[in-house]
């Protein structure tokens, strides 16, 4: 949530603005009340696109679909405006955390749960079948859980049944993993395309994983049209009931009317939305906007200033503004800063042509870095980088532009990631400081007396303090759980010839924090308490190369003079890959996982390896990409080659994940001092020295 803005309007129909809740290319969404003091969301279309007339009918065309439908199961329309000055459609927000935030915060669903949710969902689909709509991008992130029951929002690419599928060049008919066979081919589409998105739904609400995988969006989108549904861990109960809707054959699936015989639940039943972890999420959102509502009266003693509406926005629960995707923002928390705010929607970049040798940035390059700071961080909808001038500062990952700064932070001292919502930094003085990821606004501070941050998951954040040992701060309360010495050097205060002083790096999973240091050693400290599990000595034996461990399951992965995977519990070595070029061994550089593949340079190559037995799997043309990072974006990997133009300047250079060829470069800067590669959202964020730019994947 932020405020108004230059070109923001204060007013739509009946409807005040507050802030602006999110947007996207097309239109924007506000925080808006009503003369009685009904909140709401209102989605308008951008004027910059308003002139595009077929935008402007697929906003129109939303708002008459979603007016269409009277279920109880979707979000209600409190009014639209679609003809005559900027179009506009205002719903009602929906006190719950959507099917995917729900799932990442709180597990799987169990079984009872997802009979409840099914029965709830084939009622609602009918209810939309009956008003001779398809909604035909059902997913998780349109299903929000209340404490009512499910309410399915978004009727943005909604049609009559009686229409084809209907894209733009480039744009993706159905979201990948859930849109039928049928959406994916382009053909004719029919109520039973729900049905199929259904099945992909429960999938996922039962196992948290997908029911079609792959390492970018055609990989899936073939595994939906040839490939057979993952249903290992679906309950073997629930696959006769699951499984026929996932068909091939729209004849084959069920109709809605047959899936709620089989999904009927028991009496009662409902209640499953107001009992346990799940129901007091609902609770707490739904007395927040209980409280934002009230407000705001014309008979109230006092009417709240937009300043404090604001402000009250910026600080407490999430809500759901339904009808155009989904959007969250803070309110009403004081009594816990602990808490975390909901994370940002990535926006992704449209993909882009495959023949063009020379791609044109999407933005950049901007001379907005220091050369000296960490790596740049991809969070959502913002790229951290260490600022010029000093401190830390997030750019808007669409058009580069600086969304916020902290000048006090230190950024050599390394900045994390905390579940995409918030950013953990140190400042001048040691304290780790947390500042909400989108929009920069300070949260909590801990004195931690800390030098380095190193690694955080769900319950800490692990920092290495200015004497060198290692200490945990909780999460949830910003105690410091434990603090602990090493046998590593953390500090890196006894630096042999040749080698260079790092930051130690660290990833933490699984109840392990391994960290590697500027030397190549690597430990394994026991996330409870702080004791050392299991080390190696020597894991950079080539040239002190920057060692970065990653972790997929119950394996980290390790780069250095060699990459090997090993059992995170005990350090047990699993496999390990290392190439030689005339007899003489490449260093790996930092491997980076998509789905069950591990990619990483060796020397002249990119290799992808199978994550669990180290088969080679991905080879690249032969380069030369010492040390570099690996990028993997829709179905291209990149890299850096130093050596690589005519005149010797650094290259960001690619292939095909499906055929292995180059397909495009991008030269960098000669001697810009350090170059680094990261990727989100498919876009490709390259760094020379002070510069960044972003790159379509």
């Amino acid at each position: 949530m932020r405020p108004l803005g230059t070109g923001d309007p204060l007013r739509l129909g009946p409807y005040r603005l507050h802030g602006v809740l999110g947007e996207g290319g097309m239109g924007k969404v506000y925080v808006g009340q009503d003369a009685a003091g009904t909140t709401a969301a209102v989605k308008v279309l951008r004027p910059e696109v308003a002139h595009d007339q077929s935008l402007a009918q697929r906003f129109v065309r939303e708002a008459q679909m979603a007016q269409a439908v009277t279920s109880r199961g979707v979000a209600r329309v409190l009014g639209a405006q679609t003809e005559g000055g900027r179009p506009w459609i205002a719903t009602e927000f929906l006190a719950g955390p959507t099917l995917d935030q729900a799932v990442g915060a709180h597990g799987p669903l169990d079984e009872p749960t997802v009979h409840v949710l099914a029965s709830a969902l084939v009622r609602t689909l009918a209810d939309i079948h009956a008003a001779g709509l398809i909604h035909r991008d059902l997913k998780p992130s349109n299903i929000v859980l209340t404490s009512s029951g499910p309410r399915i929002i978004d009727f943005g690419i909604a049609r009559p049944e009686h229409g084809l599928t209907l894209t733009t060049t480039g744009q993706t008919p159905a979201t990948p993993g859930y849109g039928a066979p049928e959406q994916v081919l382009g053909q004719r589409v029919g109520p039973s395309a729900d049905v199929f998105s259904l099945g992909a739904v429960l999938v996922y609400a039962i196992t948290g994983e997908q029911a079609y995988d792959g390492t970018h969006v055609a990989a899936v989108q073939y595994e939906v049209v040839h490939g057979e549904p993952r249903l290992d861990r679906v309950p073997q109960e629930l696959v006769p009931l699951i499984g026929p809707c996932l068909a091939k054959d729209p004849a084959h699936r069920p109709t809605p009317a047959q899936m709620a015989v089989v999904f009927a639940p028991a009496r009662g039943a409902d209640r499953i939305w107001r009992r346990g972890p799940l129901a007091t999420d609902i609770e707490q959102r739904e007395r927040t906007v209980h409280q934002l509502t009230t407000m705001v009266s014309p008979s109230g003693a006092k009417p709240i200033t937009r300043r404090r509406l604001l402000t009250g926005l910026a600080v407490g629960g999430a809500v759901v503004a339904a009808g155009g995707g989904t959007v969250a923002w803070w309110l009403g928390r004081d009594e816990d800063p602990f808490a975390l705010p909901p994370a940002a929607e990535t926006p992704v970049a449209e993909a882009g042509s495959a023949t063009s040798k020379k791609p044109t940035p999407l933005w950049g390059p901007e001379r907005v870095r220091a050369k000296k700071s960490s790596k740049v961080l991809p969070v959502r909808d913002v790229l951290l980088l260490g600022a010029v001038g000093g401190g830390i500062a997030a750019h808007s990952v669409v058009d580069g532009a600086q969304r916020w700064k902290a000048p006090t932070v230190d950024a050599g001292a390394g900045y994390l990631s905390l579940s995409d919502s918030l950013v953990a930094a140190v400042d001048r003085k040691g304290d780790m400081v947390t500042f909400v990821a989108a929009t920069g606004e300070a949260r909590w501070t801990v004195k931690a007396a800390a030098k380095y941050l190193l690694a955080a998951d769900d319950s800490a954040v692990y920092v290495v303090t200015t004497d060198g040992r290692l200490r945990s701060v909780s999460r949830s309360n910003g105690k410091i759980l434990w603090t602990a010495r090493s046998d590593a050097d953390l500090l890196a205060k006894n630096l042999p010839n040749g080698a260079t002083k790092r930051p130690p790096v660290g990833v933490a999973a699984r109840g392990r924090v391994v960290a590697a240091t500027a030397v190549g050693q690597v430990i394994a400290i026991d996330s409870a308490n702080g004791h050392q599990v299991w080390n190696i000595d020597d894991q950079s034996s080539i040239d002190f190369a920057l060692i970065d461990p990653v972790v997929l399951g119950d394996t980290v992965f390790i780069n250095g003079g060699s990459l090997t995977a090993r059992n995170l519990a005990d350090g047990a070595e699993l496999w390990a890959k290392s190439e030689r070029v005339e007899g003489k061994l490449q260093p790996s550089g930092p491997p980076l996982v998509r789905g069950k593949t591990v990619y990483s340079t060796q020397g002249p190559y990119i290799l992808g390896f199978d994550a669990a037995t180290g088969t080679e799997v991905w080879r690249s043309p032969k380069a030369y990409f010492m040390y570099s990072p690996v990028v993997v974006q829709e179905n291209t990997v990149c890299a850096i080659n130093p050596r690589g133009g005519s005149g010797d300047e650094p290259e960001v250079q690619t292939a095909s994940l499906d055929d292995r060829k180059s397909t495009w470069t991008y030269a960098m800067p000669k001697d810009a001092g350090n170059y680094g590669l990261v990727g989100d959202g498919n876009r490709v964020f390259a760094v020379a020295g002070e510069e960044v730019l972003a790159l379509r994947g």
